[in-house]
């Protein structure tokens, strides 16, 4: 592969794989020092690294300062290119080495709901059932995790739906109905009207349902105050039951949280409490035998929905 560069005499200059490696790795951790110990060498080369692709496309990338380095505006051009180099290799790599036999490093995402509601048992099958995929789990907000597959981070996700995005595939795994919860203090719906002020307790900014239930909010014609964010669902719980705010969650989240919290569930209009969970993946990603294993067993562990996406392999 090769750039044209902007120096004088406009040469094609020929772009070393090694160096984009070591590009991307020093802008997603800000550091020359770090990039060195993760891929395994001196700082000196790295350094040298950068120089040489710095010199071969004509411009700088990164400025360099005492807190480590930040991406020029030409670095920020080159970061995502960077990144689906870096990815394509490692799914070549993978396609390369599959031969049918579910193994390999598979990094997954889905919400904490989710995750602790639906997915849990079919993690635990899965891994128990394919122990050469070394299968790695991480939870988030939904614009978190679709972030994290379209950049290649995650092979796929487990997210809140409505998705479009041209360049993931998605299917619907299962529907939720979503509740809202409060404290046993608030009766019905109408009670939330009659606060001084009310406060929602949600999770980080991208989460879908704390989406939603501003949205009702705001519908319903009631004043809210600023959010409390919260990283935990058991946090959140707590703060629901001592009659901090309210939240909204999957109903069955709320069905097991009353068990444990002093919470009173509420339902909402049909129209807004129904959600669906797809998983998404990238349209161009190679299905790997693992993936295609994960997918068939969560399908059989009751997971229903129509596909957008090929079954068969890219």
């Amino acid at each position: 592969m090769g750039w044209r560069g902007d120096g004088p005499a406009h040469a094609e200059q020929a772009v070393d794989i090694s160096e984009l490696r070591t590009f991307e790795a020093v802008a997603r951790l800000g550091s020359m020092n770090r990039a060195a110990a993760e891929l395994h060498t001196v700082q000196s080369n790295i350094t040298a690294r950068m120089q040489a692709l710095e010199d071969e496309l004509g411009m700088p990338l990164l400025r360099r300062h005492a807190r480590g380095v930040s991406l020029t505006s030409a670095g920020q051009r080159l970061l995502p290119f960077a990144g689906r180099v870096m990815t394509l290799l490692a799914e070549a790599q993978v396609a390369a080495r599959d031969d049918g036999t579910p193994e390999g490093a598979l990094v997954l995402g889905g919400l904490e709901t989710t995750t602790a509601l639906r997915l849990s048992p079919v993690l635990t099958r899965f891994a128990r059932a394919y122990p050469r995929v070394r299968l790695a789990f991480s939870a988030g907000t939904t614009a978190r995790l679709v972030q994290d597959v379209v950049d290649g981070r995650l092979d796929g996700a487990f997210v809140a739906g409505p998705i479009d995005h041209p360049e993931l595939a998605q299917e619907t795994v299962f529907a939720e109905e979503l509740a809202l919860l409060t404290s046993p203090a608030i009766r019905s719906l109408k009670g939330l009207a009659g606060l001084a002020e009310l406060r929602t307790i949600v999770f980080q900014s991208g989460c879908s349902y704390r989406q939603r239930l501003e949205a009702f909010l705001a519908q319903s014609g009631i004043v809210v105050a600023k959010p409390l964010e919260l990283g935990s669902l058991d946090a959140i719980l707590s703060c629901v039951a001592a009659g901090v705010g309210v939240t909204l969650l999957p109903k069955g989240v709320a069905q097991s949280a009353l068990a444990q919290w002093d919470i009173r569930a509420h339902r909402l209009p049909r129209e807004q409490a129904r959600v669906e969970t797809l998983f998404v993946r990238r349209r161009d990603a190679y299905v790997s035998s693992a993936m295609a294993a994960f997918l068939d067993m969560s399908r059989h562990a009751g997971f229903r929905g129509k596909s957008d996406a090929r079954s068969s392999r890219r």
